[in-house]
C-alpha cells in the first residue's frame, strides 16, 4: 500500500559507548506519548549484509506524521526537547536524520 499524506523522518544514532545501548532505546521510548506521532519504529541494525547496506549506526528511529506541521510540532515538544538534551546529545557521537514527504 502506497502511503499518503505522510511525512517521514528517519533517524539513525551512533553512541559514544556501545553499552549505552538500552539506556539510549528507553530514552527513544519516552517519545511514545507524543500525540503528533502517527506511527514510531524503534530499531536497531537488521542482520542483513549487502554491499548497499549501511550497518554502521547503532540504533534508528522511524517516526510517520500526517504532515510538516507534526513534524514541526513534534520538534518543540517538551518530550522531544527533554529526549535531545537528555539522550541523544549526551550519548551520541553522531546523528543523521533524513526527512522525506510524497511526491
Amino acid at each position: 500500500m502506497l502511503l499518503k499524506n505522510t511525512f517521514v523522518h528517519h533517524v539513525h544514532f551512533w553512541l559514544k559507548d556501545k553499552a549505552d545501548k538500552q539506556q539510549l532505546i528507553d530514552g527513544l521510548n519516552t517519545l511514545l506519548p507524543i500525540t503528533h506521532i502517527r506511527d514510531i519504529h524503534i530499531g536497531v541494525p537488521a542482520e542483513t549484509f549487502r554491499e548497499v547496506i549501511d550497518r554502521s549506526y547503532d540504533v534508528s528511529l522511524l517516526i510517520l506524521f500526517d504532515g510538516p506541521d507534526e513534524q514541526q510540532a513534534y520538534q518543540v515538544d517538551p518530550t522531544h526537547v527533554h529526549f535531545a538534551d537528555n539522550y541523544a546529545k549526551p550519548l551520541c557521537s553522531k546523528v543523521v536524520v533524513v526527512d522525506s514527504v510524497n511526491v
